[in-house]
């Protein structure tokens, strides 16, 4: 019976993607072969050398070691798209709170009890106080076209507004998937210059961490609105506030609220709620499994971050699955270690990603466990099974 660990309390509609003859899922598997987690921290945690892989239920993984966990031969999936409409669908909400001042004319509202047949008067007084534009023919632009970018822009697009992308690593499935109609940015600062909202949705890297600063800010629109359901840091808090402060971005709506950036006027911070629908964790949760699944029974690799994406139909008898560093002639010298003893390679797949590369090969004959030893004892190779 293989074990698979779970990190966080994981949707049920998941874990029941797991053959209950063959898995056993709890939080107390000590020697898992996969693990799925949702947001808890595992840079601490020491991994079993059993353990094959980790699913993050989700899309960001920056709760995980991933270039530890290559390091260790483990793969690191996550599931890109499975809570894209739960996000798009909060981003909708914020295009519309950061322009109709809903929120503090909800609690303006509530200030009225008490005041009995005066309430209907009070209303129509005081609510020219929260007059917002309408979100109906005004420009927003989308940085980061992948399966959450992709489909605000079509909502967005679909409620009047004109819609300017910028991606520089689009992908083909997206871009078969974005309207028809979004106008292509060739650089960010055609975003900055000619929306009336932007709405961020890039990874957190060393390139696009506080990317929208003091001198990106100088470059929009006055009374710009900006929308952030990415990740915290894409955004310089100081000049943020700042530039709110002196008028320049009328509202910044985050997903990720901040010490700093709560209680500021012009912030609209939620708790994270993106993809806190039910509908959502289990979509992730049941893609994260069926990749594990994949992963552990077939040697497939798709959705990795930190590993190629690599499938391949069964052809022999047994497949060899290597974890192997992308370096010169190590390849050849894998496929003679297998094939030294008159081994006959059925078919064979190899790709690399950055530093890391991965190597499936399909044989007949042999004595699987001799040769997958030898192949362990090639120069650059990290892992080595047999499925």
């Amino acid at each position: 019976m293989m074990q698979i660990k779970t990190f966080n309390k994981i949707s049920a509609s998941g874990l029941d993607v797991f053959d209950k003859t063959k898995y056993e899922v709890s939080e107390e598997a000590d020697a898992p072969v996969g693990a799925i987690v949702r947001s808890a921290a595992l840079h601490d945690v020491t991994f079993p050398e059993s353990l094959l892989a980790i699913a993050r239920a989700g899309a960001g993984t920056n709760n995980i070691p991933v270039e530890r966990c290559a390091e260790e031969g483990i793969v690191v999936f996550n599931t890109p798209g499975a809570n894209a409409n739960a996000v798009k669908e909060l981003v909708l909400a914020g295009l519309l709170i950061s322009s109709r001042r809903v929120i503090p004319a909800i609690e303006w509202a509530k200030t009225l009890k008490g005041n009995g047949a005066e309430v209907t008067k009070l209303v129509e007084k005081g609510k020219s106080a929260f007059v917002g534009p309408e979100i109906k023919g005004k420009n927003l632009g989308v940085i980061g076209l992948g399966a959450i970018g992709v489909q605000v822009a079509n909502a967005a697009n679909h409620l009047g507004m004109h819609v300017y992308g910028y991606d520089p690593f689009l992908s083909i499935n997206s871009a078969w998937n974005l309207t028809h109609n979004a106008i292509r940015a060739m650089d960010m600062k055609e975003i900055f210059e000619n929306c009336d909202y932007i709405t961020v949705h890039v990874p957190l890297t060393n390139d696009t961490k506080g990317f929208l600063n003091a001198e990106a800010f100088a470059a929009m629109k006055e009374g710009v609105r900006i929308l952030n359901f990415s990740r915290a840091d894409l955004v310089n808090a100081a000049d943020m506030i700042a530039a709110l402060e002196a008028g320049k971005v009328a509202a910044y709506v985050t997903d990720f609220p901040t010490d700093e950036m709560l209680g500021v006027d012009g912030v609209i911070a939620i708790p994270h709620l993106g993809a806190s629908t039910p509908e959502s964790e289990d979509n992730c949760a049941q893609m994260a499994a069926h990749e594990l699944i994949d992963y552990i029974e077939n040697g497939n690799i798709e959705n990795s971050v930190n590993m190629p994406s690599i499938t391949m139909p069964r052809s022999g008898v047994k497949r060899i699955c290597v974890i192997h560093k992308n370096i010169p002639n190590i390849l050849s010298t894998i496929t003679s270690t297998v094939a030294k003893d008159n081994i006959n390679i059925e078919n064979m797949v190899n790709k690399s990603r950055g530093d890391n590369a991965y190597t499936m090969l399909d044989i007949c004959g042999g004595d699987f466990e001799q040769i997958a030893d030898s192949v362990r004892g090639v120069s650059g190779v990290i892992r080595v099974r047999i499925v």
